[in-house]
């Protein structure tokens, strides 16, 4: 069965307004969730960015549920800080917390002030953090010297099970990459046909059996119109495509760029919609791919009604 997941976009909501909706979700009978991990918002209109992991750590004690993160590592995070504090999270909270791995975007990861490359070397230095990983979350103690740095790091306080390490995919090319050395896979919904040859992919080049999570945007109002604004003014930035939405730094870059984006090209990656049936449709055709869970994100502020829809309409779907 596919689990139907609630996304916490830390981007659009205060830390402690997004603890308070998670926990709402869960009592609506979302089975999962699954958070972002920004420095920066995508528009200055969305105007928050806390730090997911400490959220993390309070959302968990709050729930009962599990949940993924997705985190970048080889830049505002050494590999060895960010191992320690996955494997803190799964020490106090076995099995609930996956972990997707991605190459990640210049608007969070350019802060530290390093060069930004080009993705095949983002995507060399990914899977050097990810050797680095598994040898500390085996209990070794690791020197590493190539395209990031360790000296005799050890992880002390490990879980006892294994925190899961997906790899975050959006295009078949990347898909292919993740699954000579992903547990599992994070990539997005939308067009049907672009996210089954995403999967296809993975499955095809070492992914089979493993489990794949889908994170879905949508945007649903009580109106028609409604719902468009909503998506107009939260995820306009975040939709212009292409390499813009890895190589620009500032949230205001994104609001310059993303005012072109035209209501046509924003529905191809929101799926907008007052009808909760043309959402169910929407999941069940995503459900037929046979992911282990489907995190939907509603784009828009009005989240507790959506939450109060969803679980009338949309949570149950199997």
């Amino acid at each position: 069965m596919t689990l139907i997941g609630y996304h916490a976009s830390h981007e659009q909501f205060a830390p402690s307004e997004l603890l308070s909706l998670v926990k709402d979700a869960e009592r609506a009978g979302f089975a999962c969730a699954k958070s972002s991990d920004h420095f920066h918002p995508w528009s200055e209109r969305q105007g928050h960015s806390g730090f997911a992991w400490s959220w993390l750590g309070a959302a968990l004690q709050a729930t009962r549920f599990g949940f993924g993160m997705i985190s970048a590592p080889g830049y505002r995070y050494h590999p060895a800080v960010l191992a320690q504090a996955a494997a803190t999270i799964g020490e106090m909270f076995p099995g609930r917390l996956w972990l997707s791995l991605g190459t990640g975007e210049a608007i969070n990861e350019a802060i530290t002030g390093e060069y930004w490359p080009e993705k095949a070397e983002r995507n060399a230095r990914l899977r050097e953090c990810v050797d680095i990983f598994r040898s500390l979350f085996d209990g070794e103690t690791v020197t590493h010297r190539g395209r990031v740095t360790v000296v005799e790091a050890k992880l002390y306080s490990r879980p006892a099970v294994t925190v899961p390490l997906l790899g975050a995919a959006v295009t078949p090319a990347t898909a292919e990459f993740c699954g000579l050395w992903a547990d599992g896979l994070l990539t997005t919904g939308g067009n049907i046909e672009t996210v089954s040859r995403v999967v296809e992919a993975f499955r095809a080049n070492g992914g089979e059996g493993k489990p794949i999570h889908i994170q879905h945007a949508l945007s649903w109002a009580e109106r028609e119109d409604d719902a468009m604004a909503e998506a107009l003014d939260q995820w306009r930035a975040p939709s212009i495509g292409g390499d813009a939405a890895w190589d620009l730094r500032r949230p205001r870059d994104f609001d310059v760029v993303g005012s072109s984006v035209t209501e046509d090209r924003l529905r191809q990656c929101v799926a907008i919609s007052a009808d909760p049936g043309r959402h169910r449709a929407d999941i069940e055709a995503l459900a037929a791919l046979e992911p282990a869970a489907i995190h939907l994100h509603c784009v828009g502020r009005n989240q507790r009604a959506f939450i109060e829809m969803a679980a009338k309409h949309l949570v149950l779907i199997a």
